[in-house]
């Protein structure tokens, strides 16, 4: 294996072990679910939601305004998992904007303090 890809082995490591912190620590909020997506190619079929598509989506129950009281919401919830080091690619950027733009909650992350921020706002 070449140096590089043992680097990038590491890296992914840390990253799916944060991943998973993540995960344990929102599954713990009553109002939200979160489910892992992973995206990619075997033999050329593609799986997963879309390229550049979040690490974790989901949603979150929240009740909404007077004219619709006591009535609850998903909101589409996306969120993107990165190490300190690691880099959000563009079409990550491009998929989290777009989550944004239509009215769910999309965000990047980097720690699991930061997850739980994102999900408490």
């Amino acid at each position: 294996m070449k140096k590089s890809n043992m680097l990038d082995l590491t890296l992914n490591q840390s990253e799916t072990a944060l991943q998973n912190k993540i995960r344990l620590e929102l599954g713990k909020l009553k109002n939200t679910r979160l489910f892992r997506n992973n995206v990619g190619m075997i033999n050329g079929v593609q799986f997963g939601l879309c390229v550049g598509s979040s690490d974790l989506i989901g949603f979150q129950s929240v009740t909404i305004t007077p004219e619709m009281v006591g009535q609850k919401v998903a909101i589409f919830t996306a969120i993107e998992v990165k190490t300190e080091s690691g880099k959000v690619s563009e079409q990550q950027t491009n998929f989290l904007s777009m989550v944004q733009k239509f009215g769910g909650l999309g965000a990047v992350v980097r720690s699991v303090d930061d997850a739980v921020a994102v999900l408490k706002t």
